[in-house]
Formats: C-alpha cells, sequence, structure tokens
C-alpha cells in the first residue's frame, strides 16, 4: 500500500504523485478500504493525452479553491478498450472510489445504468445538438460533451497546385477522379509508392467510422435510427461500399484493409498518398518540424455522396458515477470544466475542439488553428454511432457491421448479400 502525501487517506493498486493517480490495477480504480475522508475529495478518471491532464489540472486548482474540495486525477489504459473494461469492473464492483468519468462517445449506452442524470447541471441548447443527442440515453443526458473529434479530410495542397486542381474535392466521385489523376502523375514520376487515398479500413471501430460517413453521405441511413430502426442494408450503404470496394487496387493500397489512424496518417505524412481520411489529431503532426510535408497540406469537410457532406462523430464527455460520496461537487465540477471559458482555454492551449458553437469565431484560435472555424459546420452535421440506441450491445452491433463492409471491401462478399445478412442479424439484437 502507497500512502497519499495530502491527507487523501490510503488506497492500493496505484501510486499518487502531484495530484494525479496512476493507476495500475482494478484495487485503485475500486477502492480497498480507504479511509474515512478528512475533507472533500472528487477523483477524476481521465488521460494524458496531448497536454489534456496539464492544462485539466491547472483549471481543477480554480474549482478548488471556490469550492472547497479537492481534486484526484485518476489516469486510465491508453487503450480505450482497457479502460472501458476497467470502468466496467468498477461499476460492478458499485465503487464509490471514483466521481467523475472521461467517457467515449460510444459508452454512454453502455454506461448509462451507472451514471448520474446530468440534466439542469447545464444548458443542452449550449453544445452542439449532435453531440447532446448522443449522451442522452432513455431521456437522460448521462455525459457532458468536453472535446469533440470527427472525420476530416487531409490533402496535398501542392499536388493539388501541381495538377490544376483549384481546391479539394467536393463529392466522394470528384476525390476517386483526382485521386487517380495525381496518384498517375507521381507514379510517371518514379515513386511507385504513391497512392491517391487512404483511410481507416481494418476490421475494427475505425471502419464503423468510416463506412458510416459512406453510408450517410448516400442518404443510406446510420446504421439504427434513433427510433431502434435497422438501417444497414440500403441503397445509400450498398451504393457506398461499392465504391469503396473499388478504390483498392485502383486509388488505395490493397493493404489499406489493415489500416487503422495511424497506419493510414504514416502513408499521407511520408508524402505517399494524396488524400486521407483521420481525426483531427493528425494535423499537428503533419505540421511537426521533421515532418516531410509540413507545409503542403491542409484539411476541409468530407466530401459529398448524392446527400450531403457527413463525418462521424468523436470525441468525449464527462459523466459522474452513480456511486459518487459526491454527487453535487461533481456535477458542479462537470459544469465548470464545460463552460465557455473552459473549453477556450482548453481550444487555445491544446487545440482541443470545443462542444459548445460559442467557442468558434475567435480570432485567437484562428492563429492556434486556422481551420478551427470550419469544424463548426463539421460538427453541426456530425452523425453518431448508435451507441445510444443499441445500448451495452453496442459493440456487437459494431462488430457485424464492420465485419461485414470488411468482406465487401476486401471483395470477399457482393454488398446485397452481405448487407442483408447483417441487417437480419443487428435486427435480432435490437429488437
Amino acid at each position: 500500500m502507497i500512502r497519499s502525501n495530502s491527507g487523501s487517506g490510503p488506497f492500493c493498486g496505484g501510486m499518487f504523485w502531484r495530484g494525479v493517480v496512476l493507476v495500475f490495477g482494478l484495487a485503485a480504480a475500486t477502492g480497498c478500504g480507504r479511509e474515512e475522508e478528512t475533507e472533500p475529495v472528487l477523483r477524476f478518471m481521465t488521460d494524458s493525452v496531448g497536454r489534456q491532464l496539464e492544462i485539466t489540472r491547472e483549471m481543477a486548482a480554480e474549482f478548488e479553491e471556490e469550492h472547497g474540495v479537492r481534486v484526484e486525477f485518476r489516469i486510465g489504459p491508453e487503450s480505450a478498450t482497457e479502460r472501458l473494461s476497467q470502468y466496467l469492473r468498477s461499476f460492478s464492483a458499485r465503487s464509490s472510489d471514483l466521481d467523475v468519468y472521461q467517457i467515449d462517445v460510444i459508452w454512454p449506452g453502455i454506461l448509462a445504468q451507472h451514471l448520474e442524470d446530468l440534466s439542469g447541471a447545464v444548458e443542452a441548447e449550449d453544445f452542439f445538438t449532435p453531440m447532446i443527442e448522443n449522451n442522452v440515453v432513455d431521456g437522460r443526458l448521462v455525459a457532458v460533451p468536453f472535446y469533440a473529434d470527427a472525420g476530416l479530410l487531409y490533402y496535398r495542397t501542392d499536388l493539388l497546385e501541381k495538377y490544376g486542381f483549384d481546391g479539394p474535392p467536393g463529392t466522394w466521385d470528384e476525390l476517386t477522379e483526382m485521386a487517380l489523376a495525381i496518384q498517375q502523375g507521381e507514379r510517371e514520376e518514379g515513386n511507385s509508392s504513391f497512392w491517391g487515398y487512404v483511410f481507416q479500413g481494418a476490421a475494427y471501430e475505425g471502419l464503423t467510422c468510416n463506412a458510416l460517413e459512406w453510408q450517410a453521405a448516400e442518404g443510406g441511413g446510420a446504421i439504427v435510427s434513433s427510433a431502434g430502426e435497422v438501417e444497414v442494408n440500403t441503397d445509400g450503404a450498398r451504393r457506398a461500399f461499392a465504391r469503396a470496394a473499388a478504390w483498392l487496387g485502383q486509388i488505395s493500397p490493397r493493404g489499406v484493409t489493415t489500416y487503422q489512424e495511424e497506419e493510414a496518417r504514416t502513408v499521407f505524412q511520408s508524402g505517399n498518398a494524396a488524400f486521407m481520411r483521420n481525426w483531427p489529431y493528425a494535423y499537428q503532426l503533419g505540421e511537426a518540424e521533421d515532418s516531410p510535408i509540413r507545409g503542403l497540406f491542409s484539411v476541409a469537410r468530407l466530401p459529398d455522396g448524392e446527400a450531403k457532406s457527413v463525418s462521424t462523430l468523436g470525441g468525449w464527455g464527462l459523466a459522474v458515477s452513480s456511486y459518487s460520496r459526491h454527487p453535487e461537487l461533481a456535477r458542479e465540477f462537470v459544469a465548470f470544466l464545460s463552460t465557455r471559458a473552459a473549453q477556450r482555454e482548453r481550444a487555445v492551449r491544446g487545440g482541443y475542439f470545443a462542444t459548445r458553437p460559442d467557442v468558434y469565431g475567435d480570432t485567437e484560435l484562428e492563429e492556434v488553428l486556422p481551420w478551427y472555424d470550419e469544424m463548426q459546420e463539421v460538427f453541426e452535421n456530425a452523425v453518431a454511432r448508435p451507441s445510444s440506441v443499441t445500448g451495452r450491445r453496442y459493440n456487437e452491433v459494431s462488430g457485424i457491421y464492420y465485419q461485414a463492409v470488411h468482406r465487401i471491401i476486401s471483395g470477399q462478399a457482393e454488398p446485397e448479400a452481405e448487407l442483408s445478412d447483417a441487417q437480419q442479424r443487428i435486427e435480432r439484437i435490437v429488437r
């Protein structure tokens, strides 16, 4: 057992350092005979990605002073899958050791039964509607949107100019044509490793995100609608996935069916792709001093299908445990981290995308991230994965969906038959 040096009492399985508890196992997340608190302590399970921990800890100091409470930060596993498993173990034990949890946008339905209703803690209209709706389960707001992600199109500005294109593609068909033209030109000049387009094509959650963007852009539905209707074997979905299958070997490497985010980024950042679909995090890495494409690329919203441009919603929310010893303080802490001032600070200092429209249109932000304001339109039109409506069975639904899409784009199955089977399997789950 390692004792805190700040009077919070003992805990097991972790290490306390300057207000941060590094969690090594279940014991640190569920408590283990912790001594009674001598002062109110809020324990916040979060991560240390980017400048996340540094910025939020500084904000917490102000909250501590105002409310006479101490905030401890627990750092969960980097893997979202491992972190979800840890959360579920903690909730299963009905642990009161953690008060506030940072949760992925696809977890509200899975965790809702263990989370407080935050309706009234914040004003829902202050946030992007798709983000709030994603966190409402059975009429309860189980998480407040903390920071946002959405799928984006990265493109090489120098190559578009070189081959006579005025700007990024407006439609997926235009992307196909532009990618092929640039790819052919670069290969004729000797770069046999060059490809037109890379994306996340492996059989995992990232393919669900890509495929949902293709399908929804064609007006093909959203896997499962908010009303519980399964929307998989649709005209738009069949059309979108047939087009994606045609990309392989044409403008995308056949190995793209093994790519996750970092594999796609590596190809693009090495200078071997004209276009890439990825999340906002890849921008700052591409602009690093040692990046071969520094100053040679930009980002745009994803292309239109027959219906519109659609990006899958990503990001994280803040939730309060139903087993918290200090639920009201925890609600106030969540509200404090969700104000316009707090989100603006996180955006300016860390590049985190705000979940509130009133943060956008800021000249200082435009200097930090020139395309920050463009994200407002992207977030307003983002589509959420059906995690709220499918609840604890979301992972099963997503698995059926991305496995079906993977077989289609890999050339192992035809869209209609494969999607018909996936539709029936998902219908049996959601009924």
